[in-house]
């Protein structure tokens, strides 16, 4: 029987199995996607847009303050 029909070996099944998933890696590979799209000017005005917001309401926060110390500071002298 082994002359007729001989044995052939299947071949080794590739069973890939990843170490560990890397979310930093993944998260710069979809921000270079992105870049190559041509997304970096619309983020870096949102970013920028942000920062204004931000500036702005950290320099009111301290012109009201310094206004109340010196209403204060009048008050009592």
């Amino acid at each position: 029987m082994s002359i007729l029909f001989p044995k052939v070996r299947k071949p080794r099944e590739w069973d890939y199995r990843p170490i560990y998933y890397d979310k930093d890696k993944e998260a710069r590979k979809e921000k270079l996607a992105r870049l190559q799209h041509g997304d970096l000017r619309k983020e870096h005005e949102k970013n920028m847009q942000r920062n204004k917001s931000q500036h702005k309401s950290k320099l009111i926060f301290w012109i009201a303050l310094f206004a109340m110390l010196l209403f204060v500071y009048s008050f009592f002298n």
